[in-house]
C-alpha cells in the first residue's frame, strides 16, 4: 500500500461521517537540516505530522517519532478555506496550519492539489449559491 493511502486509512477514525478526503501529505516539526547535525534531535525533538485535507476542514494529526503513516491524535483543526501553500524548495516551511511544519518536495504536489480544490467562500460570485450577475437590459 502506498504511503498516502496508509495515511488516509490511519486518519479515518478522526473524520466525520461522510467527510471526503481531498488531499493528504506529511511533514515534520524540525527542519531536515537540523537532523543532519544531531542524532539527538532526531530521537527527542522531531515528530512527524500528517495533514488531511477534506471537503470540510483541514486536520493536522500527530504522528510518531519514527513513522509518518502512524497517527496518534488530532493536534489542530483549521478551516478549509485556509490556503496552505505555495510550497517551494526541497524542505518547505509551512506556517499556515499552526505550528511550523517542514514539508518535503515529494508532497508539494499534494499541497498544490489541496489549495486548488479550496472552496470558494459563500457570498463570492463564484460560489454556486450566488447567481451570476445579470447583464443590464438592452438600451441601458
Amino acid at each position: 500500500m502506498a504511503l498516502r493511502d496508509t495515511m488516509v486509512e490511519k486518519a479515518r477514525p478522526h473524520l466525520q461521517p461522510g467527510e471526503q478526503v481531498q488531499a493528504v501529505f506529511g511533514g515534520q516539526k524540525i527542519s531536515q537540516w537540523w537532523l543532519l547535525l544531531s542524532v539527538l534531535v532526531l530521537l527527542f525533538a522531531n515528530k512527524y505530522r500528517v495533514v488531511v485535507v477534506t471537503d470540510r476542514r483541514i486536520l493536522v494529526l500527530a504522528g510518531t517519532t519514527w513513522s509518518q503513516s502512524k497517527v496518534t491524535g488530532v493536534l489542530a483543526e483549521v478551516p478549509r478555506a485556509v490556503q496552505i501553500g505555495p510550497p517551494s524548495g526541497l524542505w518547505w516551511k509551512c506556517t499556515s496550519l499552526g505550528e511550523p511544519l517542514y514539508v518535503h518536495k515529494r508532497f508539494h504536489k499534494d499541497v498544490v492539489a489541496a489549495d486548488t480544490r479550496r472552496p470558494v467562500h459563500p457570498g463570492h460570485p463564484g460560489h454556486p449559491s450566488v447567481p451570476p450577475p445579470s447583464s443590464p437590459p438592452p438600451g441601458y
